[in-house]
């Protein structure tokens, strides 16, 4: 696994890693994160943070149309963790209110919703990146 460092303003480093589209990356995706806020002293955000990434990449293999993916782990400010997926698929995910019936699928981005203090798509030309801040404890 390699684990690229990019200064930030706020000092911290950010941390990210490209990964095929796949469901075994989640598990990846899921140390990434632990390795960043382990670094950063946010232990206590790992919890709810590892199931955000696992959300993120999973809605981001079902709906991309690569091969690969981006997850992204930065701190944008000394108040919040961001945690996003970044994938070459313009399509929007929206957050379903319905019930979808018996299906468990397709309700990731309430639990996204639900477990971060902000979350949104960020568009770019070729893509989109995915996102959820977490506030730092």
């Amino acid at each position: 696994m390699s684990v690229t460092a990019t200064p930030r303003p706020t000092g911290h480093p950010g941390y990210s890693q490209t990964m095929r589209r796949v469901p075994e990356s989640a598990a990846a995706a899921r140390k990434l994160v632990r390795t960043a806020l382990a670094a950063w002293g946010q232990e206590g955000l790992i919890e709810d943070a590892a199931l955000v990434i696992t959300e993120l990449v999973s809605n981001a293999v079902d709906h991309a149309h690569l091969e690969s993916i981006r997850v992204v782990v930065t701190r944008p400010s000394e108040t919040f963790v961001r945690l996003g997926v970044v994938d070459r698929s313009r399509n929007i995910p929206y957050l379903r209110t319905d019930s979808n019936g018996d299906n468990t699928r397709g309700r990731g981005l309430l639990l996204v919703d639900a477990l971060t203090d902000r979350w949104g798509t960020d568009r770019y030309r070729w893509g989109k990146q995915v996102w959820g801040e977490l506030k730092c404890g």
